[in-house]
């Protein structure tokens, strides 16, 4: 495999979490799996051994001396050294934007990958997760005459279309891409070079994070300029659900919540709600709760959010906010704090411990998405007994339904409130609400699920006819 991120050596988003648990489910499915990653600063604090010093790898006119270390907690993750490119405080930007050599620092690390291949591991299938490795199927192809890659099949898994890795025509020398390359069969998107693009053009299979999302991203809604080419290769195409790592999300062993409990008794969830309303504030009472755990963009529904606040907290609800993003949007929920002092309470940045007491202390968990590939905190917050609220989209649709949650379809403001208005009305009947509390808990997310499917998958790859 390979990444960008990977927990906790590397984390922005849910692609870190994907990888820090895929690859041990696998390995326990039976798969020999190694998952190559940049050795940026922050995976420079756990211990690791250099296993190869000097990696040589070509890319465009120039050749790059790399070191490869292996991780001692986990030797299934390698790590490319090269500090000139990762050894920075950001994995992709800094206060100022986007580092200037991005198309460098993640081409280094998809034409490296096959010097690992050729060096250190032998593998027979590579398996790319999102734009930063997507040409590593390009410079696969480039290399069809050597036996050392011969027979290796390809993989790539779309964790977020909406992020293409764009670069100017320029770049297209400098990763040593031949320029035949450059048009609408090739890298070329919109005259620009996509990373993602080569990626979904070259490799010979694709995923992505749900079956929903497999199905929107087919549409000019949800295809971000990529829609025709998913529906060309829409045979090579499949949607796996993430799973979860209930080894850290599970309220029955959670170190991080004031007080643990199970289906069988959930005594201690109201102890955390009154932990989390005296931790923020609010009056401890037994008003609804609503939590979130979000960035704040508009693709997380956060316009709807301001759109319904003044109307949602004339109702008796609390909210309970944590997250970071669009500087509009973390404005806009701290003016809602202001405004109902005691109702609504916002912690701007990102606390692990934090997620964790909101999850057990919410009643219940609002993930209003344009669009959602898969989703991770509606399945935390099942397992919690926290019910979610959601928008009908990608992975969101997959796992929530009328048993375990409520959702909405239309992306409107109005859609919005109606949605929370039956989950409040929910809320005050007793009975309803403990089942769909206990439903959700009983829902089975874990990776071993997804593990088997990515397992099917490889077989069929490595062994087509069925022999």
């Amino acid at each position: 495999m390979v990444s960008s991120e990977a927990a906790p050596f590397a984390k922005t988003g849910g692609l870190s979490d994907v990888l820090g648990a895929l690859p041990s489910a696998l390995r326990k499915a039976g798969h020999d799996v190694h998952v190559l990653l940049p050795r940026f600063a922050s995976a420079k604090t756990f211990p690791m051994r250099r296993i190869w010093g000097e990696l040589r790898v070509p890319l465009g006119p120039r050749e790059y001396v790399c070191g490869v270390f292996q991780s001692e907690q986990d030797p299934a993750f390698l790590f490319l050294d090269y500090p000139e490119f990762y050894d920075r405080k950001g994995l992709y930007n800094d206060v100022h934007g986007d580092y200037w050599d991005n198309h460098l620092r993640f081409g280094l690390l998809s034409r490296a990958a096959l010097e690992v291949v050729r060096k250190i591991f032998p593998a027979r299938i590579l398996h790319c997760h999102d734009w930063q490795s997507g040409l590593v199927p390009v410079y696969l192809n480039q290399m069809a005459g050597d036996p050392t890659f011969a027979g290796i099949k390809t993989i790539l898994t779309i964790h977020n279309l909406g992020y293409p890795g764009i670069f100017g025509r320029h770049v297209m020398g400098e990763l040593g891409l031949p320029n035949a390359l450059f048009g609408p069969s090739g890298v070329e998107f919109y005259g620009n070079v996509s990373f993602l693009k080569a990626g979904l053009r070259y490799a010979g299979t694709l995923t992505t994070v749900s079956r929903k999302y497999a199905e929107e991203i087919k549409t000019p809604e949800y295809g971000f300029g990529l829609d025709g080419l998913l529906r060309y290769r829409s045979n090579d195409l499949h949607g796996i659900l993430n799973g979860i790592d209930y080894t850290r999300w599970n309220p029955e062993t959670d170190s991080l919540i004031p007080a643990n409990y199970s289906a069988s008794d959930l005594t201690g969830k109201q102890i955390c709600k009154q932990a989390l309303q005296q931790e923020f504030g609010l009056t401890v009472s037994g008003t609804p709760l609503i939590g979130i755990v979000s960035r704040f963009t508009g693709q997380k529904g956060s316009d709807l959010i301001a759109a319904i606040g003044d109307r949602l907290f004339s109702s008796d609800v609390n909210l309970v906010a944590l997250g970071s993003g669009e500087p509009q949007y973390e404005a806009m929920f701290t003016s809602l704090a202001a405004r109902f002092p005691g109702r609504v309470a916002v912690r701007i940045g990102f606390d692990e411990a934090l997620a964790h007491r909101i999850e057990a202390g919410s009643d219940m968990f609002l993930m209003p998405s344009r669009y959602e590939p898969c989703g991770l905190n509606q399945i935390y917050s099942l397992r919690y007994g926290t019910v979610p609220i959601v928008r009908a989209t990608g992975g969101l649709d997959d796992t929530v339904d009328q048993t375990n949650g409520f959702k909405f379809h239309d992306y409107h403001p109005d859609a919005l409130l109606g949605c929370l208005q039956q989950a409040l009305a929910a809320f005050g009947d007793c009975g309803r609400w403990k089942g769909l509390m206990l439903a959700g808990m009983a829902r089975d997310f874990s990776w071993d699920a997804s593990a088997q499917e990515y397992s099917q998958l490889y077989e069929r790859l490595l062994n087509p006819t069925g022999r």
